[in-house]
């Protein structure tokens, strides 16, 4: 008997996030979606994810008004996305009225089917997400984020499922974000997931190892209902196996997908030519690679952890970090490495190999994921860790966003006029400070998104926005060499342009100002910490927030100010008891290692 296998096409999503740091714009989506509206896909992937914080950030596109587009565009294909659960789009937990208004506006806006998950697959977390979906008559897909570990067994993963199967969800999705499914424990998973629950079966694997396509061939022969796939011309490495690949090795099998081989590869064309114009964004991280087997690290949180290891001189210092992670990981009681725990993990890591010493700073987050912020952990954590980091402080055992307040009138508030819509409401939800900046340059009309640079020929330099700027070139530090790339201008305003580049593929900003501004600005004069009363940082990060202010009285080990460095926040405090006499940094600086942000008189 055969059984047509189902296909969802990750194209305008999760290939190009993968691949080009989610910077394809909706101008390169449009004109081929008549053609994909045509293949008889059972889903397009289109919306979550990245998405908003890379059109809000650097597109400079509303995303609601993108889903819209997409949506009159497909009129015959279901739209899905990708839901963090209570964390919705962002790294916090929302109140429940902020995800119940998400959920609504998105199946408004053409959203068919939400695949929803939680980082730390605590069920807990999704069933806010899945009442809203249900309510909006959509498609609510229960997901399981794949890791392995001694807790992460397939019965573990069986009764989430079943626990998500009784929420009222409509089908089941196995999510390997890291590329760790390998073909024959993918065959063992997928066939107890049909044995124990009666849900249709997605499987939704990274290609980082390799191993992607067999993982599907070996899901689909044990009962898989359906598979993700991306186009070829955005396919394999750390994104997902090729359409046209698994289209062609399944033809003419029992698991026939019916769709038409030829009209993909059309669109495959098509998709080949727009990759050669975000060619700025491609990383070196994006490749086969198979230590992900090993360290479970995915690619672009190894570059993220390469850049901040560089900025401090210590890029030697790597694989202490890499042999640090499972230790934190296990630490915290086996969390899978998905946003946000894979930067809680990952950031912690880091701080322990730098300060010679394991939990000497402890980030924030990590004080909120051992108070039960998060969730809960899939296995135990360290209780040692727990009372260092959080002392006599309360365990959260509840669900986490049960003791939060509603929050959209509070937004509404915030935001006041700049929101012309629940939409506008809820970007600045979702991203606060970006989303306020995003509305208020859309209401000045300076909304100015990245330069895309030309496709050098070959041979050639090319220059940025014809000013003669060369789009990569090499630089040699007391024998260091790097390879830095310009992948992105902003349009000149108010004295200053932003630049995008990458430094040894890992994607930097910088602000280029006239001299004579940039110098008053202080940011270059500040002085290097000489004494216990000068605050300093250890990372090079941007201040968060400021704590105290001149004429203060401080104690020693008191908190002054907040710094985020690869997304994690972190206080820095005082070493001394005193008056803080002076003040060198506002919210939104960005500082360096050793320099003096705070003065404090004993």
């Amino acid at each position: 008997m055969s059984k047509k296998i189902h296909v969802t096409d990750t194209i305008l999503r999760d290939a190009h996030q993968s691949l080009l740091a989610t910077r394809m714009r909706t101008e390169d989506m449009l004109p081929i979606c008549d053609k994909l509206d045509k293949v008889g896909y059972w889903s397009l992937e289109v919306w979550g994810g990245a998405t908003f914080d890379a059109c809000v950030r650097f597109l400079k596109e509303d995303p609601w008004e993108r889903l819209r587009q997409l949506r009159a565009a497909l009129p015959n294909t279901r739209l899905q996305m990708l839901l963090r659960g209570q964390n919705l789009l962002g790294y916090r937990h929302y109140s429940d009225d902020v995800v119940k208004a998400f959920v609504a506006k998105a199946a408004v806006n053409g959203i068919d089917v939400f695949r929803i998950f939680d980082a730390m697959n605590d069920v807990r977390n999704l069933r806010v997400a899945i009442e809203a979906v249900k309510a909006a008559g959509k498609h609510a897909q229960g997901t399981i984020a794949y890791t392995t570990s001694p807790v992460h067994t397939i019965d573990a993963f069986v009764a989430q499922a079943k626990q998500m199967e009784a929420m009222g969800c409509d089908s089941v999705a196995i999510k390997d974000m890291a590329g760790l499914l390998t073909p024959y424990a993918t065959g063992e998973l997928v066939k107890a997931l049909k044995s124990e629950q009666s849900l249709p079966v997605f499987i939704h694997s990274h290609d980082t190892a390799g191993l992607a396509a067999m993982c599907q061939l070996k899901a689909v022969e044990n009962g898989a209902d359906h598979i993700d796939t991306a186009i070829s011309s955005f396919a394999w490495g750390t994104s997902h196996p090729g359409t046209e690949s698994m289209v062609a090795a399944l033809k003419g099998s029992e698991f026939d997908t019916g769709l038409d081989l030829e009209l993909l590869q059309e669109i495959g064309l098509y998709f080949y030519a727009v990759r050669k114009k975000y060619h700025q964004f491609e990383s070196e991280f994006t490749a086969v690679d198979t230590r992900v087997q090993v360290n479970q690290v995915p690619g672009g949180m190894i570059s993220n952890l390469a850049n901040q290891l560089k900025e401090q001189g210590a890029l030697n210092r790597m694989n202490e970090v890499l042999a640090e992670i499972p230790r934190v990981r296990e630490d915290l009681g086996f969390p899978p490495l998905v946003t946000p725990t894979s930067q809680i993990v990952g950031t912690q890591a880091f701080f322990n190999v730098l300060a010679g010493e394991r939990y000497k700073t402890i980030t924030n987050e990590v004080k909120l994921y051992l108070q039960g912020g998060y969730g809960k952990a899939p296995g135990s954590v360290s209780e040692k860790l727990r009372r260092q980091a959080i002392g006599s402080e309360e365990v959260i055992d509840v669900r986490p966003a049960d003791l939060l307040k509603p929050e959209m009138t509070k937004l509404r508030g915030e935001i006041g006029a700049l929101a012309k819509s629940e939409e506008d409401v809820l970007t600045y939800a979702m991203f606060p400070d970006i989303g306020r900046k995003f509305l208020e340059e859309r209401e000045a009309g300076t909304l100015t998104p990245e330069v895309l640079l030309p496709i050098p020929e070959a041979g050639s330099v090319s220059s940025a926005g014809g000013e003669g700027v060369p789009t990569e070139f090499v630089i040699d530090v007391h024998g260091e060499t790097y390879r830095v790339d310009i992948t992105g201008v902003g349009v000149k305003a108010e004295g200053k342009r932003h630049f995008y580049l990458s430094i040894d593929g890992m994607p930097e900003e910088v602000v280029f100002e006239p001299l004579n501004e940039f110098v008053g600005g202080g940011s270059s004069k500040r002085k290097q910490a000489t004494a216990p009363g000068h605050v300093s940082t250890t990372m090079p990060g941007n201040i968060v927030d400021v704590l105290v202010k001149e004429g203060d009285v401080v104690k020693a080990g008191q908190a002054v100010l907040i710094t985020e460095a690869m997304k994690m926040e972190t206080e820095v405090q005082a070493a001394i008891a005193g008056k803080v006499t002076a003040i060198h940094v506002a919210k939104g600086d960005r500082v360096n290692p050793g320099e003096i942000l705070i003065e404090i008189e004993g």
